[in-house]
């Protein structure tokens, strides 16, 4: 029985990790960097352990350290959050070896499905649609020779990589040429792994993932789809769920094969299978999410479900409390990024002091922030400070509800992306609900006077 649960994370996911814990009735324990030691995830665990410097690699992603915290703090489970360790099978690995419980899928799931190269080959032989590409590129030769044979455009992708770091999309073989050494640098600097391999890049797509959970009993739901196409170089901004573009049927046909892939894996815990959808509502596999995500929320909002509570029990053995008959989908759920960055000059990236802070209330509203009036930000992690999610009985009312909400929230003393989600309320393209992750770059940013 898992009784305590260290928190291998920080920040808003942090946060939301320990309240679902405590409603478990699970005791905590929050790790923080030097730089987090005025973070909220601090200061509402129940014990907390400093794990070192600033830089992550000196913290967050410094494994002997975590384990060691679980170790003199009694913890017997650690929950991962996403991004950091989250799908590192080093850190599955270590925590087993340790005893210590890691709420997540097993290591060898981990390092199948987190190799993209690997996990591409996993899905095509369960019979997953995928996007047509290579295997490993070895060297410049193989890969003109390979874009040759698919045709251009195509993009370059890091068998490791994750959060739309490591890509590049070249348009002919000049590009190509330009770009191989390039992508591989970018791995290697991002992911410590320099593999790259290619696929056939789909022009304006739609982003969309099926959120799925599975117990250690066979059994696996989905909790439907969500559309995450408001993207700024490969980057998510705004999520919301359902999509407005997929059809039904191509939805239910999605969700089939979202269900198999999961079993072909024999998958445990929270994950997402993330499709590419054309114009012609044909979708491809593209990757698959081995944790909890950042936009979760607006599934829990569009489903009445909690996601960590599930992950917990299922890694405690017990089964999913639901079948996918149980699962009722309410209304419609949007969720906007809140990052400290700065729209009007290319969304650089804006720490420092919050001066004054208010966060928008009322029917339908959730958000998910560790900042507060006073909190410093540093400059040593990502951008994104909160989340913003609104529901409403139509999209409409949705919409309607998050502009409300944004011009209701007070970010004082940084600089935020606020304004960039109230001008993509006006977008008619986005209001359609017929856009695509080009999206971005037709909205134009101009500062106010």
């Amino acid at each position: 029985m898992i009784k305590k649960v260290l928190i291998a994370n920080r920040g808003e996911i942090a946060l939301r990790v320990i309240r679902s814990c405590k409603e478990l009735g699970l005791k905590t324990v929050a790790v923080h960097s030097t730089a987090d030691h005025d973070s909220l995830h601090r200061f509402f665990s129940d014990e907390d352990v400093c794990i070192g410097d600033a830089p992550a690699k000196d913290s967050y992603l410094y494994i002997p350290r975590i384990i060691a915290a679980a170790e003199i703090t009694g913890a017997d489970a650690i929950h991962p959050g996403y991004g950091l360790l989250s799908e590192n099978h080093h850190f599955a690995e270590a925590c087993e070896e340790n005893n210590i419980n890691f709420i997540g899928p097993t290591k060898e799931i981990i390092k199948t499905m987190g190799d993209k190269a690997t996990s591409r080959r996993t899905m095509k032989e369960a019979g997953i649609p995928i996007i047509e590409g290579s295997e490993l590129l070895n060297d410049i030769d193989e890969a003109l020779d390979f874009a040759k044979k698919i045709t251009y455009p195509i993009i370059l992708k890091a068998t490791s990589g994750g959060g739309g770091k490591g890509m590049r999309i070249c348009q002919n073989s000049k590009e190509l040429k330009q770009s191989f050494e390039l992508a591989r640098v970018e791995a290697e600097v991002n992911f410590g792994n320099p593999e790259i391999y290619m696929e056939k890049f789909i022009e304006k797509p739609h982003h969309i993932e099926v959120q799925i959970l599975g117990d250690k009993h066979g059994n696996v739901v989905h909790l439907g789809e969500r559309d995450c196409s408001v993207q700024r170089r490969h980057q998510k901004l705004v999520e919301e769920c359902p999509s407005s573009y997929v059809k039904e049927e191509t939805k239910q046909k999605m969700f089939e094969v979202a269900i198999k892939a999961a079993k072909s894996i024999n998958y445990i815990g929270a994950g997402t299978i993330e499709f590419l959808v054309d114009a012609k509502q044909n979708f491809y596999f593209m990757e698959m999410n081995t944790r909890i995500q950042v936009e979760h929320t607006i599934s829990e909002v569009y489903t009445s479900i909690d996601i960590v509570k599930e992950q917990v029990r299922v890694a405690d053995g017990k089964k999913l409390q639901f079948k996918q008959e149980d699962v009722n989908f309410y209304g419609h759920a949007i969720e906007c990024r809140i990052n400290a960055d700065d729209p009007y000059h290319d969304f650089r990236p804006s720490a420092g002091k919050i001066i004054r802070y208010h966060v928008p209330q009322g029917l339908g509203v959730r958000v998910d922030s560790h900042i507060y009036e006073g909190y410093e930000i540093p400059p040593n992690y990502d951008s994104m400070i909160g989340k913003l999610i609104c529901w409403g009985r139509n999209r409409e009312e949705a919409i309607s509800r998050l502009k409300r909400c944004l011009k209701e929230y007070v970010i004082d003393g940084i600089n935020t992306s606020i304004p960039f989600h109230l001008e993509l309320l006006k977008n008619k393209e986005f209001l359609s609900g017929n856009y695509d992750t080009s999206l971005i770059e037709r909205i134009k940013m101009k500062e106010k006077k």
